[in-house]
C-alpha cells in the first residue's frame, strides 16, 4: 500500500446516554476510525483511478476489524457508513476510490448486511469536518438509522492526502420517535425494508 503511505489512524467512539429527553434504557454507541494517507494522485489528472480501489483493500479491511473491536465487538452493530475528505491538490473522485474497499470491508465483517453503506465524500482543507452518513446494515428505511457521526483531524487532510474514515453505530438515535420501518418490522430480504 505504498502508494497511499498510512500517516496517521485516529478512533472516535461516543456513547450517548440522552439526547434533552430521559437517559436511555442502554447508551447508544457510535464510532469511526479514520485513515490518513498520501493521495498519490494529486496535482495531476489521471484517467483511470479503478485499479487503486484493489490497492486499498487491506486498509479497508483492517479499519473495519479495529472499528468492529472499539465497539466491543460486532454483537450489537447496526448501522454503518463511509466517507472520505479529500486534500486541496486532489478530486471529489479520488474519495470515491473509498466505495469499494471502505463499503465491502465492512460488509465482509459484519456478516448479513444487505442495505448500501451510506456515503459522502468532498474536497476540503486541513481540519475540515466531515458528517459522515449512518443508515441501518440491512433495511436502508429504518428512520431510527438515518444519522451522522462528524470527523475531523486537526492536521490534515494536507493538500496531497486523503481522510479515509468508516464509521458504525449500535442502535438508532436516542428517543427515535419519527415512525416508519421499525427495527421489529424488518425483513433483511431487500437491503431496503
Amino acid at each position: 500500500m505504498s502508494d497511499f503511505r498510512l500517516r496517521k489512524l485516529t478512533l472516535q467512539l461516543e456513547e450517548i446516554h440522552h439526547d434533552t429527553g430521559p437517559d436511555a434504557d442502554h447508551p447508544r454507541q457510535r464510532a469511526a476510525i479514520l485513515a490518513l494517507v498520501a493521495n498519490p494522485f494529486a496535482g495531476r489528472f489521471t484517467p483511470d483511478l479503478q485499479p487503486a480501489m484493489e490497492v486499498l483493500k487491506p486498509l479497508g479491511l483492517m479499519m473495519s476489524w479495529r472499528l468492529i473491536a472499539a465497539l466491543g465487538g460486532r454483537e450489537g452493530i447496526d448501522a454503518y457508513g463511509k466517507g472520505a475528505l479529500v486534500g486541496a491538490d486532489g478530486e471529489a473522485e479520488h474519495g470515491a476510490l473509498w466505495h469499494v474497499p471502505g463499503g465491502y470491508a465492512m460488509r465482509e465483517h459484519l456478516g448479513e448486511s444487505r442495505a448500501i453503506v451510506p456515503s459522502a465524500m468532498k474536497v476540503g482543507a486541513m481540519g475540515a469536518t466531515l458528517d459522515v452518513p449512518l443508515g441501518h446494515i440491512n433495511a436502508a428505511y429504518v428512520r431510527s438509522h438515518f444519522d451522522a457521526i462528524t470527523v475531523s483531524m486537526p492536521d490534515g487532510p494536507r493538500a496531497d492526502e486523503i481522510l479515509f474514515v468508516l464509521a458504525m453505530a449500535k442502535g438508532g438515535r436516542i428517543h427515535s420517535r419519527m415512525g416508519g420501518l421499525e427495527l421489529h418490522q424488518v425483513k433483511g430480504e431487500d437491503g431496503l425494508r
